[in-house]
């Protein structure tokens, strides 16, 4: 098969030819139609996110597939079912704290890279090996828009966040972060889930104009100043009640003092999930006060990824209508313009912009 393979970071890309992969048991093999290229790409082949790969390795985080071979212990699946490819991979001898790995982009502890070692390749290639419990069907109705499907990689991380945090229809919402890709998209699914309201703080006014036009008054936006008591200030007033989530979804290169004060919104009694990546690459901790989080009752807690369940409910989301992915910026490459494509992505990273690789059929 044609495949993206890393040498090693800090280089382009290299299109090649390489082995099919082979299911065993418990395994599946799928055709890749469509996958995302995630617009921070560039930042993980180039090595700046020191994220755990070994090259050489064929990246990428799932996608939309049809499914060319199944093992002996797959009941359900069939061979030409149209599927999404979740890249989310759990160790199968601890149902309690597994070991995990993203298929061809990260992992967790020791773990979680032996286990890369055995799921080593992720899906800029035309074939894909996954788990079967990763492998999930999708209405036929997909079929006649993958690439935009294919964005559901965007959508089902912050679903996880809100799903961690037990998020109820007519809740208000702070996301912090919600100008940027996955932010956005936290919004968008907040709001089809039925959160009353979603304060939405962000630098960039351009894109809190868009938001509001495109999901009307239940978006609460705040235009951030860098102080951190008047930007907690302005998001407390503009929930115009108690705000009973937030979900922190920042980057890297973003201050604590942002999640900061996007946290200490939250009401007594109310929750904050972390899933951004402040502090990953250095810089101060986040710092929040112990006798706030105490008094306050406040409940905190990280969140990785996303249980497995949630695939299926984003899946029905989507389809259902809940969540439009008409409002997707899709723009599509061959897998031979990998690295033209990396580089799109990396220039087109706001809210709803989407690149997707669409490799040619096997």
């Amino acid at each position: 098969m044609k495949a993206a393979v890393l040498t090693e970071f800090g280089a382009p890309l290299t299109v090649r030819e390489i082995p099919d992969p082979e299911a065993g048991g418990g395994e599946v093999v799928v055709e890749v139609l469509a996958t995302s290229v995630p617009p921070y790409a560039d930042e993980v082949f180039g090595g700046k996110r020191n994220y755990p790969l070994e090259p050489p390795v064929v990246p990428g985080p799932g996608g939309v597939g049809r499914v060319v071979r199944v093992g002996p212990d797959a009941t359900r699946l069939r061979v030409g079912d149209l599927v999404w490819c979740d890249s989310t991979v759990r160790a199968r001898d601890d149902a309690l704290t597994p070991d995990i790995t993203l298929l061809g982009w990260s992992s967790r502890g020791d773990g979680g890279a032996r286990l890369a070692r055995h799921l080593h390749d992720g899906s800029f290639a035309e074939l894909m090996r996954l788990p079967t419990e990763n492998v999930h069907p999708l209405p036929a109705e997909a079929g006649h828009d993958l690439a935009r499907w294919s964005s559901l990689t965007a959508y089902v991380i912050p679903y996880g966040g809100l799903l961690a945090g037990r998020l109820e229809a007519g809740e208000t919402l702070l996301v912090s972060g919600a100008t940027g890709n996955l932010g956005s998209a936290a919004v968008a699914t907040a709001l089809a889930m039925g959160a009353g309201r979603v304060v939405a703080p962000g630098r960039n006014h351009v894109v809190l104009d868009l938001l509001v036009d495109r999901f009307g008054p239940r978006v609460r936006p705040v235009q951030l100043t860098g102080d951190e008591a008047s930007d907690r200030a302005a998001m407390s007033a503009a929930a115009e009640g108690p705000i009973d989530m937030v979900l922190d979804l920042l980057p890297p290169a973003a201050p604590s003092s942002v999640a900061r004060a996007a946290a200490m919104t939250v009401r007594e009694y109310g929750r904050v999930v972390l899933m951004g990546g402040v502090g990953m690459l250095g810089g101060a901790d986040l710092a929040l006060p112990y006798p706030w989080i105490m008094r306050n009752s406040v409940t905190l807690r990280g969140q990785w990824m996303y249980p497995r369940s949630a695939n299926v409910g984003m899946i029905r989301l989507i389809a259902s209508g809940a969540l439009d992915l008409g409002l997707e910026r899709v723009r599509t490459f061959g897998l031979d313009a990998v690295n033209a494509a990396v580089t799109y992505a990396a220039m087109h990273s706001g809210p709803f912009d989407r690149t997707v690789l669409t490799p040619p059929a096997g």
